[in-house]
């Protein structure tokens, strides 16, 4: 069932940006970046797209994934007289200060990506445009829930090219350095605890959890918060932060920090392949979107995937993350923005629907939002390798959508994630605070659904 909310005020660009300064205090003050305006902003024939996979980049994984965006662009750039150009912009600053400035100023791109997590900063700023009107008959229903997190009011603003279940990954040779075998597989917090315990000694950390903070933290940490029941806003808008769920998955992190067993720092980069190959880690929790980078970058690495374990009396839960295509209200040209986004993604001939198949199968790793192109990718393949079966079959039906949290909600996650992992606060106290905040800024909240 979708949600749809209800429609969103918008807000000044000034209230805009300040909602951007309780992410990131030093955006404000962060210049824009250059190349954003120009003569594209005057006469509408050619258009930004901003995304963050560098064509130059060591990675092949990454170079692959930018070759995928460059291929689209010629398609597109052979058959329309409105060009599109691709702008790549570092992946650490995507998200941050950048991005959020250069919307704040009026110069932000004319198409960019967008994760569900700041879906609504974007929408209660009236920064997206409606894609619906240039969608194909089905899409939606094709889409399904997938969409979900990118609707309001029935009207679709943003389009998966992905969905990014959460799991553990093991190092193999590690587990077997601390005499674990298949049997030993955690599946309960406990167990996970006592395996991280034995690896440990084995590997610089025995289990790795995200400790910087920002949006992909939270991610990570929501589905140990929904395992015992817990919810930051539930469906009737209602707080439930102050909650033994909230309690007992902050106190997780931050007892597995305090015994040592997980890091207060990302080993190796916060690349978990190099930290395997490395044998720096024992568990690492991430993304089905490892499984290519282990292909292309450490083919011979044995590895291990399994559902994220569960607290006693908990279910199994996971998070399912991935980014979609978004049209700028602001840009030179946002009807053929949004155009663009519809034919890229949103089409139900073959072309459409072939790209989501070849990015989530060949470029990539990860589940096809769409049925349609899960269905073909099945078909061709793609999921017959051991790693993309389980988490199809196994990981990704216990997911939940990210959640599109406003900042000043993110940020009151954040900063009880952040307070009880590594200043060791009490997490009572923490998760008391968190919700006081939530509450306060939800009884004058004017913008779109939160679920």
């Amino acid at each position: 069932m979708l949600h749809h909310g209800k429609g969103a005020v918008t807000p000044s660009r000034r209230r805009f940006l300040g909602a951007a300064a309780g992410l990131t205090a030093a955006g404000a003050a962060t210049p824009l970046l250059s190349g954003c305006g120009g003569s594209a902003r005057a006469d509408g024939r050619s258009l930004k797209f901003w995304y963050f996979y560098d064509a130059h980049s060591p990675d092949p994984a990454d170079r692959a994934r930018a070759k995928w965006f460059q291929d689209l662009v010629k398609d597109w750039n052979a058959d329309h007289d409105v060009k599109i150009e691709l702008y790549y912009v570092p992946g650490d600053s995507y998200q941050g200060s950048k991005m959020v400035t250069a919307f704040a100023s009026e110069a932000g791109p004319d198409i960019f990506l967008l994760s569900p997590g700041d879906f609504l900063r974007y929408y209660n700023g009236g920064i997206l445009a409606d894609l619906t009107p240039h969608l194909d008959k089905g899409v939606v229903e094709d889409y399904g829930n997938s969409l979900d997190s990118r609707m309001v009011d029935g009207k679709v603003y943003a389009l998966p090219m992905e969905v990014e279940p959460l799991a553990m990954y093991y190092n193999v040779p590690v587990w077997e350095k601390a005499g674990l075998s298949e049997g030993d597989i955690p599946r309960t917090w406990d167990e996970l605890l006592d395996a991280g315990d034995k690896l440990r000694a084995k590997a610089g950390a025995g289990l790795v959890f995200q400790t910087d903070p920002g949006y992909y933290q939270n991610f990570t940490w929501y589905p140990w918060l929904w395992q015992g029941g817990g919810e930051v806003v539930d469906e009737q808008g209602r707080v439930g932060f102050a909650s033994k769920a909230a309690r007992q998955a902050l106190a997780l992190w931050q007892d597995a920090v305090r015994a040592g067993i997980a890091p207060r720092t990302m080993p190796a980069a916060d690349d978990p392949i190099t930290a395997f190959t490395s044998g720096l880690a024992g568990m690492w929790q991430s993304g089905i979107w490892e499984i290519s980078g282990f292909r292309t970058s450490a083919p011979k690495q044995k590895y291990g995937v399994f559902k994220l374990p569960v607290p006693s009396g908990g279910e199994y839960a996971t998070v399912l993350g991935g980014w979609s295509f978004c049209a700028s209200t602001q840009g030179s040209n946002p009807e053929v923005a949004a155009e663009f986004c519809a034919w890229a993604l949103g089409g139900m001939n073959d072309e459409s629907i072939g790209r989501t198949v070849d990015w989530c199968t060949g470029s990539k790793s990860d589940i096809s939002p769409r049925t349609s192109a899960l269905e073909r990718a099945a078909a061709k393949g793609g999921y017959d390798f051991w790693a993309m079966k389980k988490f199809k079959e196994e990981i990704f039906p216990g997911g939940r959508a990210e959640p599109r949290y406003p900042p000043v909600v993110y940020k009151a996650v954040s900063d009880a994630i952040q307070a009880t992992m590594l200043a060791g606060k009490g997490v009572a106290g923490e998760t008391d605070r968190a919700a006081q905040s939530i509450e306060a800024f939800m009884q004058s909240y004017q913008g779109a659904s939160l679920i």
